[in-house]
C-alpha cells in the first residue's frame, strides 16, 4: 500500500498508525526489507507518531527513510569480512537468547532484537532497492526527476515503486514542501509551486505502477490531515483557516473503481450534502480493500481490544469495484 499524505487521526491519547495496523494484520512479504517504510525529508508536524506503532508490538513502526546521498545512514558492514561478521552475530544472537530469558514479554526488547536482524538482512537487499542508476532515461522523465538526484518528491514517488516491487508493504511519502510548506494560513498561492513539484510525480507514479502491473495490487492513498475553509476571516486575508468538516482525499488502484466520485459538497463547501465519509468509515474502506475485516483486526491493551476504527466505522461498497 502506497499512502501519500496520510490521513491523521485526532485521539486524546497517541493510537498506532494506519501503517502499524496494516503490517500488524498482513506482516511482512521480505524478510530483508522493513514491512512499513516513510519516505520523509523532515519530521511532519505530528512527528514520529505519523509512523508510531505505540501500543502494537514495535516491530510494526514505521522504519523512516531521509532522501539523500546515504538514505539509510550505515548500511554498509564495517567488519573485514563476511565470516567475521557472522560471528559477530553470532555472539550477539547468544546475548540476546541469554537477555530474553524470562523476558518473553518484553515488546521494546524483542522489537530491538528483530531491528538487528532486519538492519543485517537490508545490507542484502537495501542498497540495490535504493540505487536508481540503472533505472531508465524515460522512467526518469516520467517522474520528472534529474538522472543522479537523490532528493525532492519525484525520488519518493520513484523509490515508492521500487520499495513496492520488493515486497514493502506499507509505504508513506511525507511532502512537507522545502523552503515553504503546505500550512498556508498566510497566502494560499504559497501552495501553488508546491502542488506544481508533486503533480508529475504523482501522475509518473501511477503509470508506472500500471505499466508494470503492479496496480491492481497496490492501493494507492493520497489524503491530508484536514481541509482548507473556502472562506477567510478577514475580508483581506490571503490565507485560509482549518476546516475539518469536508475535504477530499482520493484512492487509486488497489479494487477501487475508476473514475468515479462519492459524496459532494455544499455549494460553498462548508459542509457535506450527500454521502458522508467519517474517518472510520476511510480506515474500514482502506483494511477491506486490503482483505482486512476492520472489526476483527484487534489488538488487546490496557484491558479491551483496540482497533483502527474505535468501535464504529462502515465500509464504503459504493467505491470497491
Amino acid at each position: 500500500m502506497l499512502s501519500c499524505f496520510r490521513l491523521l487521526r485526532a485521539a486524546t491519547v497517541q493510537v498506532p498508525s494506519v501503517g502499524s495496523w496494516v503490517s500488524y494484520g498482513l506482516g511482512t512479504f521480505n524478510q530483508n526489507l522493513p514491512s512499513f517504510v516513510g519516505l520523509a525529508p523532515q519530521l511532519p508536524y505530528a512527528g514520529s507518531q505519523v509512523w508510531g506503532s505505540d501500543f502494537l508490538p514495535a516491530v510494526h513502526q514505521g522504519t523512516r527513510i531521509v532522501p539523500g546521498p546515504e538514505p539509510i545512514p550505515n548500511l554498509r558492514p564495517r567488519v573485514p569480512s563476511p565470516e567475521i561478521q557472522e560471528m559477530e552475530r553470532g555472539l550477539l544472537d547468544f546475548f540476546n537468547r541469554e537477555y530474553k530469558h524470562g523476558r518473553e514479554s518484553d515488546g521494546a526488547l524483542a522489537a530491538r532484537v528483530k531491528s538487528f536482524e532486519t538492519a543485517y538482512h537490508m545490507q542484502k537487499e537495501a542498497p540495490e532497492a535504493f540505487d536508481l542508476s540503472k533505472e531508465s532515461d524515460a522512467t526518469l522523465k516520467l517522474y520528472g526527476l534529474e538522472r543522479g538526484s537523490t532528493s525532492g518528491f519525484a525520488w519518493q514517488c520513484l523509490v515508492a515503486r521500487r520499495l513496492a516491487q520488493r515486497g514493502v508493504r506499507f509505504i508513506e511519502l511525507i511532502d512537507s514542501g522545502s523552503k515553504t510548506n503546505w500550512d498556508a494560513h498566510a497566502d494560499m498561492q504559497t501552495c501553488v509551486p508546491l502542488a506544481k513539484n508533486i503533480d508529475q510525480p504523482i501522475g509518473g507514479l501511477l503509470k508506472d505502477l500500471k505499466s508494470t502491473g503492479l496496480l491492481q495490487d497496490t492501493l494507492v492513498v493520497f489524503t491530508t490531515e484536514f481541509g482548507r475553509t473556502p472562506f477567510a476571516s478577514q475580508p483581506d486575508a490571503k490565507g485560509r483557516e482549518r476546516h475539518a468538516r469536508a475535504y477530499s482525499s482520493w484512492l487509486a488502484g488497489g479494487g477501487v473503481k475508476a473514475g468515479i466520485i462519492y459524496g459532494e459538497t455544499d455549494d460553498y463547501g462548508i459542509e457535506i450534502a450527500s454521502d458522508p465519509v467519517h474517518i472510520h468509515d476511510f480506515h474500514a474502506t482502506l483494511l477491506y480493500l486490503l482483505g482486512m475485516d476492520h472489526t476483527k483486526l484487534t489488538f488487546r491493551h490496557a484491558g479491551r481490544d483496540y482497533r483502527l476504527t474505535d468501535v464504529t466505522g462502515q465500509v464504503v461498497k459504493e467505491i470497491v469495484a
